[in-house]
């Protein structure tokens, strides 16, 4: 996921204001009022305001700030403001006197003639330029008259990108002076609920925690509010400087009750899917470490102590290699070997042994890792159901060896064939950046900078735990045929623990009344389906009921998307192909007034008679230096075959449908809750259904009386060793060792080798095994609060015949053909429901004809089944007698 990794996921902001001549960072000393208060040299900052609007993780945010020059003198006045790598500036307007200058969004090459224009006239200078790891610094600076009033007004937006759990929004705090009026006001809406929210600050004190900062949220809304007082910014009680100086930063994350959510507003749809509960996929993961002379001293230590955490964190059930590359490659070991506790602590004596030497031979070493993969896939040394990862680390460029970029590129491109990742981290400032990320990207990985600093193994560790934990490979997205246009990238080599999937595109009729969207992947024990399902009228009309929602949310998000997609494309692309990348992405900035790398802003200030132009630009990483509560989510609704049915539904009644007789005969089974009860066992194919007897709230122990229930069935494959634990809470899937926990607010089917389950949302779980038999269990809920029912399950055969004739069970005896006559029909003690003499498998019995429900088509209302009622526990009809089929557990 090539747009999802920057070291944190962000939005941070620096507001400040300095007079000409005034330092940015005072140094004064404490209690001492060198200044007049909230005044630097005439000039008084009297309001910075940072507002943000999120909505479904697209950020909206502007930063205001208000100032007057009280000096007798013209001032120039310079407002920074720090904003993320990841965002782009939509407008920038200064207002002075009342009289607003607004800013337009240009083609880079016109804004820049302009610009140099202006600044060959010695007007002014406006720019952004990279600020540190994760920021961008705008800077403009503009004269200000005697006793006029400035205002500075900065939007930027971005889509937050969902970074080990959680979204986060880095705000850079830093105004210089004292404020009378500074507030930080974020509100976040999210249709899928939030469920956690929190903000902190390294500057904030207990009295400013208690009073200046609130944090709150309720179902779909959360709001932070910072609002110190001049005297809560105090640096001390009788000092003039702000102690508002560090990062305030907000974390939040949504509900997952479904792995996927849909929303559509105005013809354009954005699909987030993030799944829960799934067990990680076994990697295969090669370390190639540049060990070259210039990785001497800290860079190599650094390096060491990453490795060897990375090894504490590594599962058993992966594999593993180091390669080192220098002027020539050395190998830890020939191929690659699991991670079991003996290996690791021979690769952490390895690694604590590794030394710098000699020159960089980066292609050599890149072909060692990819040959190791492929030969272990080849040569079957890895689980089947595993996948492959490089991670490269070098703090320089090739010198030895192939290195020609292009041609290592070219080498690299041939080897992977698309079948892996590969990951590029640049160690410092002194290598080819460009050439990192360009070979990253098309070989479906990404690059990143680790900066040199004292936490530069923290860097490193960081983006191992990125990556450490695969739960599905090979996903794609896929939507109707003909009804979408302008979709943005929908397949994607990992989808990791923590993060998130963003698919966004165009409908082609806005008057579609339904629109589905499937998600297929790669699971550590099988394949999945998930879907998700919605009614696009229903959706739009309680998405424009909401208040903190601005405006064309969705298609903005959808712009923004596509158009960072674009740019990572063209990076790798040449002539004809480059052009038109280049064009599309050129021609969305200017649309939707985004400042891209191929756009600036331009603001333009008649000044005595001339313009005073300023510009905002984007610089680029390789560059030196610095849905809703209507969301309805079903799969195609399983449709079961008319005949023969078996199933127990209800309180539990028995229903056995008798094609020869076009009849149906059914019976109860009472016995205490928690008895275990055999429904199906059968020897050949090795299936065996087992179900749990659940009673009444507060329990009834009348038992002519009370109901009882199935609350838990456990249906299991012997030879596929596979099995399934369903309750109204939850289901649980378990393939040898693996294990998988589903919700019922899934939409999701899985399938591996003759087995395919499907979870339709709220609804009924479909178990089928190939060719063979198929199990529909369905799911009854009752109203929480209902004094005495509870939810519980109903269990339904389809196909029985494709079962052995040794199957046997409460249910299971009834597959093969058997016989039954009705006579004697007669009026019973309900005058509604006769009586009649039954003669089956050579008892003559009195049966009471009655009804049930089949509740497979319509879970709430069910059909009606008229059938013969067999008492005292199908005696007569159930071979032996029922305790014979009690059993300890459910598996």
């Amino acid at each position: 996921m090539a747009s999802a990794w920057w070291p944190c996921l962000i939005l941070a902001l620096l507001s400040s204001l300095a007079a000409s001549g005034f330092p940015r960072s005072p140094s004064r000393p404490l209690g001492k009022r060198s200044l007049p208060e909230g005044v630097a040299n005439g000039i008084k900052v009297y309001s910075t305001k940072i507002s943000c609007k999120v909505t479904s993780r697209f950020a909206h945010n502007v930063v205001t700030t208000r100032a007057v020059n009280h000096a007798d003198t013209a001032k120039e006045v310079s407002f920074d403001v720090e904003l993320p790598k990841t965002a782009f500036i939509t407008n920038f307007t200064l207002t002075i006197d009342g009289v607003t200058y607004p800013g337009n969004v240009k083609e880079k090459e016109v804004a820049k003639k302009q610009y140099e224009k202006a600044v060959s006239q010695g007007k002014t200078a406006g720019l952004v330029k990279a600020s540190g790891r994760k920021l961008e610094k705008f800077t403009v600076s503009v004269n200000v008259a005697a006793g006029s009033k400035v205002t500075f007004e900065l939007t930027y937006e971005e889509l937050l990108k969902r970074h080990k759990g959680k979204y986060e929004m880095y705000l850079k705090v830093q105004p210089k002076q004292l404020v009378k009026h500074f507030e930080i006001e974020a509100d976040i809406y999210e249709p899928q609920g939030i469920s956690t929210l929190d903000a902190e600050a390294s500057f904030i004190t207990n009295d400013l925690l208690g009073s200046a900062l609130t944090k709150s949220f309720s179902g779909k809304k959360g709001r932070v509010s910072f609002k110190p007082s001049m005297d809560q910014q105090r640096s001390c009680p009788t000092c003039t400087d702000s102690l508002l100086n560090g990062d305030f930063i907000i974390t939040y994350d949504v509900n997952r009750e479904s792995p996927a959510n849909v929303q559509i507003v105005n013809g354009y749809f954005v699909h987030f899917f993030a799944p829960q509960g799934l067990p990680v996929v076994p990697k295969s993961v090669v370390f190639v470490i540049d060990v070259s002379g210039s990785m001497h001293g800290r860079k190599m230590e650094q390096t060491k102590d990453a490795l060897l955490k990375i090894l504490d964190d590594m599962k058993e059930l992966d594999y593993l290699n180091f390669i080192l590359f220098s002027g020539d490659v050395t190998t830890w070991k020939d191929d690659l070997v699991q991670a079991t506790p003996e290996n690791i602590q021979e690769a952490r004596i390895f690694v604590k042994n590794i030394h710098d030497q000699g020159m960089t031979n980066i292609n050599d070493g890149l072909m060692r890792a990819i040959s190791m993969l492929n030969k272990a896939r080849e040569e079957h040394r890895v689980p089947e159901r595993s996948t492959s990862i490089v991670i490269m680390l070098t703090d320089g460029d090739a010198n030895v060896g192939e290195s020609r970029p292009e041609k290592i590129q070219e080498n690299v491109r041939n080897a992977i064939a698309g079948k892996f990742p590969l990951y590029n981290l640049g160690f410092g400032n002194n290598l080819n950046y460009n050439f990192l990320e360009s070979m990253a990207l098309e070989n479906h990985g990404l690059a990143r900078r680790i900066y040199e600093d004292s936490d530069a193994n923290l860097q490193l560790q960081g983006f191992y735990e990125e990556v450490a934990k695969p739960l599905l490979t090979s996903v794609e997205l896929e939507y109707p045929e003909n009804a979408i246009q302008d979709l943005t990238q929908n397949a994607y080599q990992h989808f990791y623990d923590g993060s998130e999937i963003v698919v966004a595109g165009r409908l082609l009729h806005e008057d579609m009344n339904n629109f589905k969207a499937d998600v297929k992947g790669h699971g550590a024990a099988n394949d999945l389906i998930f879907t998700e399902e919605v009614d696009v009228k229903e959706m739009e009309k309680a998405l424009e009921e909401q208040d903190y929602i601005f405006g064309n949310y969705i298609e903005r998000l959808w712009a923004y998307l596509t158009i960072e997609q674009l740019l990572e494309k063209r990076k790798n692309a040449h002539g004809e192909e480059k052009e038109n990348l280049t064009a599309q992405a050129l021609d969305l900035s200017l649309k939707y007034h985004f400042v891209t790398p191929l756009t600036s802003m331009v603001v333009t200030k008649p000044e005595d008679n001339e313009d005073q132009t300023a510009i905002a630009d984007k610089p680029g990483e390789g560059e030196h230096g610095d849905p809703t509560a209507r969301s309805m989510a079903y799969l195609t609704s399983y449709q079961p075959p008319q005949k023969p049915y078996y199933y127990v539904d209800g309180d539990p009644h028995f229903i056995i449908q008798v094609p020869q007789k076009d009849d149906d005969i059914c019976f109860n089974i009472d016995e205490e809750p928690g008895t275990v009860l055999r429904l199906i066992q059968d020897p050949v194919t090795g299936l065996t259904v087992n179900g749990q007897i659940i009673g009444e709230k507060g329990g009834n122990s009348d038992s002519k009386t009370r109901k009882t229930y199935f609350g838990k069935l456990g249906i299991a494959n012997a030879h596929m060793d596979f099995r399934i634990e369903v309750t109204p809470e939850k289901i649980i899937l378990g393939n040898g060792a693996a294990q998988s926990t589903l919700s019922w607010l899934d939409t999701v089917t899985i399938t591996q080798d003759g087995l395919s389950v499907t979870i339709n949302r709220k609804k009924n779980m479909v178990v089928s095994f190939g060719d063979g038999v198929t199990f529909v269990v369905v799911l009854h809920q009752v109203w929480k609060k209902h004094p005495v029912h509870q939810d519980f399950l109903g269990f339904y055969v389809v196909d029985s015949h494709r079962m052995s004739a040794q199957t046997h069970g409460l249910l299971g005896q009834f597959f093969h053909p058997f016989d039954f006559e009705v006579s004697d029909i007669r009026q019973g003690s309900d005058p509604t429901k006769p009586d009649a003499t039954m003669v089956v498998k050579n008892h003559r019995l009195t049966v009471t004809r009655g009804s049930q429900k089949d509740y497979r088509k319509d879970v709430s209302f069910g059909t009606k089944v008229a059938c013969w009622f067999v008492h005292n526990n199908g005696e007569g009809l159930i071979d032996g007698v029922h305790s014979d089929y009690i059993i300890p557990e459910l598996f």
